[in-house]
């Protein structure tokens, strides 16, 4: 088994007045050569996006999209056509592929948005963009991961994404041991905590610590009682 280990205190930020940004890999202006990916991920920022601001229409290609709300509300349109409001409990995702313009802005004019915005490279590049949200919310147990995008999507009950990656959530009221198995050999899984603190791979965790694990088929958390944790599963090599 090999770890990497990312602490909050060393992640990258930006204050544009109207976005508050953290940035888990070099995004912008925040370049750290030893954190440009994990595997397959590109990208895991953290955007608290002031009332009625957020990015106008900008164009993408060949990148996976991964929108998972914290609070508030996000306003989604696209060149395809897609469009739609997301909130805590729902998630998006966006295949760029070969090339998409879309514009994701704060849906309240009184409060925040808090946003959660992931990039996965791609499997096949140069597909047809496309667009998708599901409400994930009768489906979230607590002491459970539940998978939220998926490669196997109808087998998983979950969004599919242009990578043989997975994307769980779990919520965890209790402190707990809780396994996780890889979904496919070759994967390393980068551990995000959203809430709580965690043990796994040798580390401590705290609030939005991460840890990267790979080289193993199976993962064990040991997670404290109010915990919530976000795995991303992938590919080390593409």
């Amino acid at each position: 088994m090999k770890t990497v280990l990312h602490k909050a205190g060393e992640r990258g930020q930006a204050n544009f007045g109207w976005l508050q940004a953290r940035f888990s890999f070099s995004f912008g202006s925040w370049q750290n050569r030893e954190k440009v990916h994990f595997g397959a991920l590109r990208v895991l920022n953290d955007d608290i996006i002031a009332p009625s601001m957020g990015f106008g229409r900008h164009p993408h290609d060949n990148m996976e999209i991964v929108t998972i709300p914290m609070s508030g509300a996000l306003k989604h349109a696209d060149s395809t056509g897609g469009q739609g409001i997301i909130s805590k409990g729902e998630v998006q995702i966006m295949s760029a592929g070969s090339g998409i313009e879309h514009s994701e802005m704060n849906a309240s004019h009184t409060e925040e948005a808090h946003t959660l915005q992931l990039w996965v490279f791609p499997k096949e590049h140069n597909i047809a963009p496309r667009y998708d949200q599901r409400d994930f919310r009768s489906q979230l147990v607590p002491g459970k991961f539940k998978t939220l995008v998926s490669p196997n999507a109808e087998a998983d009950e979950a969004m599919w994404i242009n990578q043989d990656a997975w994307f769980s959530i779990g919520r965890f009221e209790e402190a707990a041991v809780v396994p996780y198995t890889l979904g496919k050999t070759g994967n390393g899984v980068y551990a995000f905590v959203l809430e709580g603190s965690v043990k796994a791979g040798g580390h401590a965790l705290e609030r939005r610590d991460a840890v990267g694990v790979w080289d193993t088929a199976t993962v064990e958390f040991e997670v404290s009682a109010g915990t919530e944790l976000l795995l991303v599963d992938v590919p080390m090599e593409f």
